[in-house]
């Protein structure tokens, strides 16, 4: 019985091995992805002439080069960056406030929370900016009477009107972010928080808002860098940013593409900047989820 079982054992073996020999003659053909190289392809020659376009095109690039490190256009470059800073600024602080106003249990505040979103995210930014510059038509005087009052076309600057209208404009995305970096914190920790004592505001400061910051900076990043182009539609306000100093300079000059380009190559630098402050940002407080290891 051994023996047989034996051979039966070889059989199958061999049976094994003549199959394995059967597929060794078979050679291996890597499979050609035609509608692949077909896209690259037209991808590939739509660039190309774009490029060659811009190359041979009506561009004095002399003056592109000349106007990148002009006086007013740097000027324009500094009052943008500030701008995107005090305007992200106000924003992200309105922002949590409006998103805990959003998650308390007193209907009052719930409602002009929502109230808010849904003003500044119903209107257009340009809107808003024209609103808040013409500001003294709805308030000549501003001021309590009888103690102080002054004219509301004295303060609302182009700075100001541009400060308010793109600063409270983004408070209402923001409060969306901070609100859902805030629910995707367990309950447990709410719950824990409450158990010891500890106020709701405290709790938020200390245990919640830290953990929702892995949440709630990729977005943030996003949106510091859609501010930091949003600032262009104060143009309309005249408040002397970059793309309104370009275009004060090609009224002059009628080079139209050049300071376009200028202004367009200026703010590629600002937006990569920041898209690499944002990374590391990310990195620092994605350490400890598991992330931080695979972004370095």
């Amino acid at each position: 019985m051994l023996s047989a079982s034996n051979d039966r054992a070889s059989n199958n073996g061999a049976a094994q091995d003549s199959a394995f020999a059967d597929i060794s003659h078979f050679e291996h053909v890597p499979r050609r992805y035609y509608g692949r190289y077909v896209a690259s392809a037209v991808i590939l020659a739509i660039v190309g002439y774009i490029v060659v376009a811009f190359a041979r095109g009506q561009i004095e690039w002399a003056v592109v080069a000349r106007f990148l490190t002009a006086k007013s256009i740097l000027k324009g470059l500094v009052n943008t960056i500030i701008m995107t800073i005090l305007a992200m600024a106000l924003g992200i602080v309105l922002g949590v406030i409006v998103a805990i106003m959003r998650l308390s249990t007193n209907p009052v505040l719930r409602s002009v929370a929502h109230a808010y979103v849904w003003l500044f995210r119903g209107t257009p930014v340009i809107l808003q900016l024209l609103l808040w510059f013409n500001l003294a038509l709805v308030f000549p005087v501003m001021g309590i009477p009888g103690l102080f009052e002054f004219r509301t076309v004295d303060i609302m600057t182009p700075f100001l009107a541009a400060l308010l209208g793109l600063g409270i404009n983004q408070g209402a995305y923001t409060s969306e972010v901070v609100r859902a970096g805030l629910l995707s914190v367990d309950t447990g920790q709410y719950e824990a928080a409450k158990s010891i004592g500890m106020p709701r505001l405290q709790a938020l400061r200390r245990i919640i808002l830290p953990q929702a910051m892995r949440v709630i900076v990729p977005p943030i990043g996003n949106e510091l860098i859609g501010m930091a182009k949003l600032t262009s539609l104060a143009s309309v306000i005249q408040y002397a940013e970059m793309l309104h100093n370009a275009e004060n300079i090609y009224y002059a000059n009628a080079r139209v593409i050049e300071l376009l380009m200028v202004a367009g190559v200026w703010y590629l630098v600002i937006v990569t900047v920041l898209s690499m402050l944002q990374s590391r940002v990310e990195v620092r407080f994605a350490r400890g989820a598991g992330r931080a290891s695979a972004k370095q």
